[in-house]
Parts: structure tokens; sequence; C-alpha cells
């Protein structure tokens, strides 16, 4: 077998420069996509990332597990979201941040950058409540004897709860790992090598209690729904900041932090190694 033919049985990943260059063509292909498109495949997104939360509560409401397994197994459950938006294709306004490389190489104006990330970051939302209303017509918060809603809440109450910048700088760190997930998953051949490159980056944004904006509008509002439909708080939880207020502050902070991680730190720093090659 020659060395051609085992290449094309076991390719290898792309890497540096070429990464770049794929990340730049795929970003040109976001800009150009019709707003219908966007905003339909950005539902799905939501979607896709809120039924990763959802199977995170439905793990983290098992109270037997310790905090660490607790944290890695619902950080593992979560990274299902990110692995269906990789493979399956659908337009999710963190990994989107990527798209500024495109602009930096002046294939697309600032203006079409923020359109595009406009029409994501609303029909993520749209796709994330959506999956909130029918998992509250499901009754999903009342598994586990109502342990599901418990762990939902506490989940939503917690986030609202966070001070600006802390939340702010938690941001930040989520998306340099889910924009290194989906630069990784740029470089994968194979559909096994992007689950590989969601798994890791994904699972430690979550056990590490970092704040990503699309999630969060899935969790806050499913906490929400769960408290009013009836479900018990755990003890000692501060319910409070559990308001349109408390949700409004998480997700300001957490979209701009997204935008510093992504957009600025990680792709910055790409650009800065590979950007003016020819």
């Amino acid at each position: 077998m020659t060395n051609n033919e085992v290449a094309a049985i076991r390719p290898d990943a792309l890497a540096g420069a070429a990464v770049l260059t794929k990340a730049i063509s795929v970003g040109e292909g976001k800009a150009s996509m019709s707003t219908k498109r966007s905003f339909v495949l950005a539902m799905l997104a939501g979607l896709f990332i809120g039924i990763g939360g959802m199977f995170m509560t439905l793990v983290k409401s098992d109270a037997t597990l310790g905090f660490a397994a607790s944290s890695v197994l619902g950080g593992l459950a979560f990274s299902l979201g990110l692995f269906a938006v990789l493979v399956a294709g659908a337009e999710l306004f963190t990994g989107n941040n990527l798209m500024v490389l495109g602009t930096l190489k002046g294939r697309y104006g600032v203006a079409k950058l923020l359109r595009s990330w406009l029409v994501v970051y609303l029909g993520n939302l749209c796709g994330s409540l959506l999956l909130v209303a029918v998992l509250t017509l499901a009754n999903f918060a009342g598994m586990n004897g109502g342990a599901v809603g418990t762990t939902m809440i506490s989940v939503a109450a917690g986030k609202c709860a966070l001070p600006w910048t802390v939340a702010f700088g938690r941001a930040i760190m989520c998306n340099v790992l889910v924009c290194l997930a989906v630069w990784m998953g740029f470089a994968a051949r194979t559909v096994t090598d992007k689950f590989l490159c969601a798994a890791a980056p994904v699972c430690a944004f979550v056990a590490c209690g970092f704040e990503h904006c699309v999630a969060n509008m899935y969790f806050i509002p499913m906490g929400m729904m769960a408290l009013s439909a009836g479900a018990v708080p755990a003890e000692g939880v501060n319910l409070a900041a559990l308001t349109m207020g408390g949700m409004l502050s998480n997700l300001s902070a957490a979209t701009i932090g997204n935008i510093v991680g992504g957009a600025v730190l990680f792709a910055g720093l790409y650009w800065l190694a590979y950007g003016q090659e020819r």
C-alpha cells in the first residue's frame, strides 16, 4: 500500500494556517447566506445547545454523584449540543465569532459580519425558547422525582446571581474553549474527530462553571418555567435574582464576554500567528 493510499484511509487533521484558511472560507459562506436560512439554522443551533443543557441537568440531578463526577459527566453530556452543531450543520453565535477572521482578511465587511451575528443570535434565542416550551409541556422537570426541576432552578438562580463582572470573565474563558472546539472541528476529517474535538473543551467549560450566552438562553428561562410550574427549589437556593432583570444582566455579560473571548482573544491570536501570510 502506498503512502497516498494510507493517507486516504487515515487522513491527517489540518493544522495551523490551513485551519485559518478553512475558517475564513466557512465565514464567507456564512456571511453570504440568506437571512431566512441563517435564522432557521440558528434556531436549530439554539435547539441543539438546549438539548445539551437538558441532558446535563438530567445527569446533575443525580444526588449520589460527587461534585467532580457530576461536573465532568454533566459537561460531557452538554457536549452533545456542540457536537450536533458541528456535524448536523447549524449556526451558533459563539462559534460564529470566528467570522471576524474573514473581515480581517477583507473577504466581507463589518456590516455583513454584524448582520450575520444579529440574525444568528436572535435565531439561537428563538430555538432555545422553543425547547423550553416543549419541555415545559412534557413536564421534563418532573423527572427523577422532581430532582430535574430542582436542578434547573439551581442552575438558573446561580447564573442570575453572578455579579456582572464575574459572568463577563467566565464568558471570556467559555468562548475561548468553544472556539477552540470549533477550530479543531475545522481541522477534523471525520465525524469521530469532531466528537472528540467538541467533547473535551465543552466538558471543561461546563465543569469550570463558565458562561455561554446561548446555553443561558435555555438554562435561565427553563429554570423560571420549572419554578412557575411548581418545581421545588433546593434548600438554600437564593431565588431573589431569578428575574427578568437577572436574566438580562447575565445574558449581557455572557454575550459581551463571549465576543471578547472568541472574536478578540482566540481569533485575534491566531490572526497574529497566521493572518499576514500569503
